[in-house]
């Protein structure tokens, strides 16, 4: 992952913890540098040692901890320049949804070595849709449940997201139908 997944963690755990937490998290991890260049990749491996570091020192499940992870996310892009670019993704929560491969298309071309999901949205309603998201990466769904309760945020949206159970064939996929209000 890139290391503006790594410097958002840090910036998350300083804001809610305090930057004493996050030494001992990057000691329990193993990361010796003083910070993370945004636009360096990083081994993912590094990303989940943090989590699991972050989870033990915060005594917060690290499902949980990837959820508000990825709310904050969400608020985190904007606030560093990315905000005009998560808005010609979509106006909308399914615009936004429908755009989400289009969206890391784009932020491709200042990563290069991106390895984003990639999501398909089907059976679109007024207030629902059904989300398809694959990832090579196992574990970041709680993430992804984060992400898609921080993009209701933005949107004005309450979002209840329910996992459907599914017989598709690509077992790296799973479906949840969203809902708002």
């Amino acid at each position: 992952m890139y290391g503006i997944v790594n410097r958002a963690i840090e910036e998350l755990i300083v804001e809610k913890f305090g930057a004493e937490k996050w030494e001992e998290v990057k000691d329990k991890a193993g990361f010796k540098s003083e910070g993370f260049m945004t636009l360096k990749p990083y081994a993912d491996e590094l990303t989940f040692q943090l989590v699991a570091a972050a989870s033990e020192i915060l005594n917060i499940p690290a499902d949980a901890l990837l959820e508000a992870f990825g709310e904050y996310w969400i608020l985190y892009t904007a606030e560093r320049g990315y905000g005009e670019m998560l808005n010609l993704a979509g106006d909308s929560l399914p615009s936004f949804l429908k755009n989400l491969n289009m969206l890391h298309g784009r932020v491709s071309n200042l990563m290069p070595e991106l390895a984003p999901p990639q999501f398909e949205c089907i059976n679109e309603e007024e207030n629902s849709i059904d989300l398809i998201y694959r990832s090579h990466r196992n574990g970041m769904v709680p993430m992804l449940l984060g992400l898609i309760k921080g993009l209701g945020k933005r949107f004005g949206k309450e979002v209840v997201i329910q996992q459907v159970e599914n017989n598709i064939s690509d077992k790296t996929a799973v479906i949840f139908h969203l809902t708002w209000s």
